[in-house]
């Protein structure tokens, strides 16, 4: 496992609300909000004939959650053209699944309160398995209409090649 450089001079935690989302290498607009980042390993539990009544427990299969994406309603297309590569209402028989390029890696990083990136996450073979492109509609609501995007994965793995920047300080 890669190790990581700690600033020892800094008490305080990351903000969650600095961050960016990038596939195809940009970045992708407006994501207001990710979901956590989980992975769950099953457990087995095993014992020998001779073992008078305890069993001995061993990781099993580790299962990725879904990522969701949250994002307030534009022209962008982004979400919607993703969408489709995994299902095209009306394409032909056959033709209903981009095969070739419907899976994305994608990037998710986080920033500190002086906007220099801090920690990279890069997940791999994502596809899209649920889009809400309007959220229900209320003429007595007061809010932004959300897009959301569910994202089904095969693993993340935090980018080792980004390191703890050197914080910044300025004299007036």
């Amino acid at each position: 496992m890669a190790q990581f450089a700690v600033n020892t001079n800094r008490f305080d935690p990351y903000k969650n609300f600095k961050f960016r989302v990038k596939w195809d290498g940009r970045y992708v607009a407006g994501v207001s909000k990710v979901s956590s980042l989980k992975r769950t390993t099953e457990v087995v539990e095993h014992r020998e004939g001779g073992d008078p009544s305890s069993a001995r427990r061993s990781p099993g299969r580790t299962k990725y959650e879904a990522i969701t994406l949250e994002r307030g309603v534009t022209h962008d297309l982004e979400f919607e053209n993703w969408a489709a590569k995994v299902w095209q209402h009306g394409a032909a028989f056959g033709a209903e699944v981009s095969l070739a390029d419907f899976r994305k890696d994608i990037v998710i990083e986080l920033y500190n309160e002086a906007g220099q990136l801090v920690i990279a996450y890069n997940v791999f073979r994502c596809w899209v398995s649920e889009y809400q492109s309007l959220p229900d509609l209320d003429a007595n609501a007061n809010a932004v209409a959300i897009a959301h995007l569910k994202l089904e994965n095969e693993g993340w793995e935090r980018d080792p090649a980004v390191t703890e920047p050197k914080e910044v300080s300025y004299t007036p």
